[in-house]
């Protein structure tokens, strides 16, 4: 058993959260009564990702899209007010964590997927607010692009769409998870054989082939499991908190 502010106090100090500009409120955005016993993980936070975790008795959640962006809270009414009544009935805490999450060098969607991907000298790679928070790395040796592809298939477990329009033999590979389309622009001028990311764009077609580039889009939400997933284990081995990952299959 922990307390939850000790658990989200050492979750903001490992992951930074304080030093980036992000329209999510990261950190402890729903409280509960103090005390966690199981923690629960997930990419989005949802209704069904809530009612799963409550069955297994979670009492404290943790996912990469929280409730609570900009303003979105400054009326408890709707939608908001079911979800904000489901954890207070359930005494369930919500912990969100969106950009620093996609950035961190050891914990982060995009560090994990460059390290499956069996990438190496890692830079950072993709502007967003006053952070970089992608990679860009190099393959081992030089990899036949349709071999590479099958590669991030079975790393992300998701069907991809891509724009062909670059080197049929590749090695430099820059990572964006989720919603990171305009991502091409920059792999397109830095001359990035494969630019990743989650999910497409009408106008990164036509950017990918101008700049002549390779874009792989495998899915929103299956980019960025490696997070949370990450921090479930995280609180394993640090806080010896009960820890589980909640997929809810979601391809897009």
């Amino acid at each position: 058993m922990q307390k939850t502010k000790d658990i989200a106090d050492f979750l903001n100090k490992e992951l930074d959260v304080g030093s980036f500009e992000d329209v999510s409120h990261n950190g402890l955005q729903v409280q509960n009564s103090g005390k966690v016993s199981k923690v629960c993980t997930g990419v989005d936070a949802s209704i069904e990702f809530f009612e799963a975790a409550a069955q297994r008795g979670a009492n404290l959640l943790i996912c990469h899209h929280g409730i609570s962006w900009g303003d979105s809270l400054s009326r408890i009414t709707e939608l908001n007010y079911r979800r904000i009544r489901f954890l207070m009935d359930h005494d369930i805490a919500l912990y969100a964590c969106h950009l620093p999450l996609d950035a961190h060098p050891r914990y982060g969607n995009n560090a994990l997927i460059c390290r499956a991907l069996g990438l190496g000298k890692l830079k950072s790679f993709g502007r967003y607010g006053n952070r970089d928070i992608g990679f860009v790395g190099q393959l081992a040796k030089p990899m036949r692009y349709t071999l590479l592809k099958k590669k991030i298939q079975k790393v992300v477990g998701n069907e991809l769409q891509t724009m062909d329009f670059g080197k049929k033999t590749v090695r430099s590979v820059a990572v964006v998870s989720g919603g990171a389309a305009e991502g091409v622009e920059e792999a397109g001028k830095k001359g990035i054989d494969v630019f990743i990311t989650g999910e497409s764009k009408l106008y990164a077609y036509g950017l990918s082939q101008e700049y002549g580039l390779n874009t792989v889009f495998a899915g929103h939400y299956a980019t960025e499991v490696f997070g949370v997933r990450a921090l479930g284990q995280l609180l394993q081995r640090r806080l010896k908190l009960k820890s589980e990952f909640i997929d809810l299959g979601v391809t897009f």
